[in-house]
């Protein structure tokens, strides 16, 4: 982690060094989690791996298939160490849970939300976004009436965009449960409304209610500097925002379709996986630190400094007890969102191999739509049958694995 974020990993490594004598953690920042995930693998083959890495969720497959890891349960269990699975919050354990087991333990945690600046929406009569997208998109108009901004679209847009909307409308992304059943999954979501939703983009580009940040400008710089109406953001974005001077914002759950029931939202961020190969007195500190990350006073440290949610739901029960959302409400959006009701086969989350070789065809497809080289159907078919490519690859080389 790099940033504010990164801060604060180290500052939770301080505390965890200070609080006992047996071990001492020292994190290390090996560049993106892209650059890091194909170190990790070559440092494994070397015999020169760490003996934990913090990997993001689109690489759950590579880092469970590659023979690399000790699953944490198991880890846990040998050095015996008495975490309460069953309390972990269930669309983030349900993310990374392998055979009934948890693969790696839950850290970075988020989902997103819809940030929205006060000041014009209230320029144009309205005091907050409403629930569903038909209905917000009518008040972007009127925002746009009044002279306010559009919206702006997250650099990570397909997360919130597709997976999401996909997740929270309870529409079938892939089958084989979404990649839980096999490797032998198919990419689906260029027969549902996602084919709607690239087009819905399109529209509020075309029409001024959707706009890129542009190569070089963060996108939560343009909401924070208020020239964004709304942005869709993951909560972890909290850090930024609240630092923002001058800033009147507020926040509301992500919207929904017209007609359908939300379901829980999915997770994004990553985990803490253990790698194999290292001696017994190292695997005893390895779980000590884990333990230590699972307190829920660790858990709710951790959602306070940096917006991330807290993954079990003795952390999220000890930060009401604690009057935190009283004085954060919008950092309980996001646990309220991903607890919300029971999840289903297609919100439960997304297991691909190659997944981030899949989301960057799915980009690539979808802009060529934005940009009108391809109607939206055209375009989801193009990045199901290049996503699919991608999965037999991955199937096949992992063939029996799974």
């Amino acid at each position: 982690m790099s940033g504010v974020n990164g801060e604060r990993l180290e500052e939770m490594t301080r505390q965890f060094n200070a609080a006992q004598s047996d071990f001492a953690v020292t994190p290390i920042f090996k560049g993106t989690y892209d650059e890091l995930i194909n170190a990790t693998v070559a440092a494994y083959r070397t015999r020169t791996q760490p003996q934990l890495v913090q990997i993001y969720e689109r690489g759950f497959m590579t880092m469970l298939l590659s023979g690399a890891v000790v699953p944490v349960q198991e880890l846990m269990a040998a050095q015996r160490h008495n975490i309460n699975w069953a309390d972990f919050i269930k669309p983030i354990a349900g993310y990374y849970t392998h055979k009934g087991e948890l693969a790696a333990m839950p850290f970075n945690s988020s989902t997103p939300i819809l940030f929205f600046n006060k000041a014009h929406f209230a320029k144009a009569g309205l005091e907050k976004p409403a629930e569903t997208w038909q209905a917000l998109e009518q008040q972007l108009r009127q925002v746009k009436a009044a002279g306010g901004p559009g919206s702006i679209m997250a650099d990570d847009y397909h997360w919130s965009w597709f997976e999401n909307y996909s997740a929270i409308n309870d529409y079938q992304y892939a089958t084989k449960n979404n990649g839980f059943g096999g490797l032998d999954t198919e990419f689906t979501y260029n027969r549902t409304p996602v084919v709607q939703q690239v087009g819905r983009m399109k529209r509020w580009m075309d029409d001024g209610l959707l706009q890129t940040a542009g190569q070089g400008v963060a996108a939560a710089a343009v909401f924070t500097s208020g020239r964004s109406a709304t942005f869709i953001a993951s909560t972890a974005t909290h850090a930024a925002v609240m630092a923002a001077a001058n800033l009147e914002w507020d926040a509301v759950p992500l919207p929904y379709e017209e007609g359908r029931t939300p379901r829980n939202s999915v997770i994004g961020g990553a985990v803490l996986w253990a790698l194999r190969g290292h001696a017994d007195a190292d695997n005893a500190g390895t779980a000590s630190f884990l333990a230590f990350v699972a307190k829920p006073e660790t858990q709710v440290w951790w959602h306070k400094a940096t917006g991330y949610v807290p993954a079990t739901n003795a952390a999220y029960a000890l930060a009401q007890s604690q009057g935190w959302y009283r004085e954060r409400p919008t950092q309980e959006i996001a646990v309220k969102q991903l607890t919300r009701g029971e999840p289903t086969a297609n919100s439960l989350g997304y297991r691909f191999g190659n997944f981030t070789q899949t989301m960057f065809a799915q980009r690539e497809e979808a802009e060529r739509a934005f940009g009108g080289q391809k109607p939206p159907q055209q375009a989801m078919d193009d990045a199901v049958s290049r996503g699919n490519e991608i999965l037999r690859r991955f199937e096949r080389l992992n063939a029996g694995r799974y």
